[in-house]
């Protein structure tokens, strides 16, 4: 039996995290530029935080660019992850 169940019996989350990058990079091949290969890693950063935290990517996406109303509903990613912490 676990002494602490909540502790996952594999330590490879920061492995888990990239292996989406890996299959990207893998079908095509990489970025072609410096900007491309940022743009897409704050957003693979942005989709995983989002996942993790439980929110629609594309829901704090839209509310970031104001989509909507105009008017940010969702907090900063940062002042929801000390929450959660």
């Amino acid at each position: 039996m676990l002494e602490r169940p909540e502790i996952p019996l594999h330590t490879n989350a920061s492995e888990n995290d990239l292996r989406a990058w890996v299959i990207k990079r893998k079908i095509s091949g990489g970025t072609m530029s410096v900007d491309g290969r940022m743009a897409r890693d704050v957003m693979l950063g942005l989709l995983k935080t989002c996942r993790k935290l439980g929110l629609s990517f594309f829901t704090y996406l839209g509310d970031r660019l104001e989509l909507d109303t105009g008017q940010p509903k969702i907090p900063p990613l940062a002042t929801l992850v000390i929450r959660s912490a």
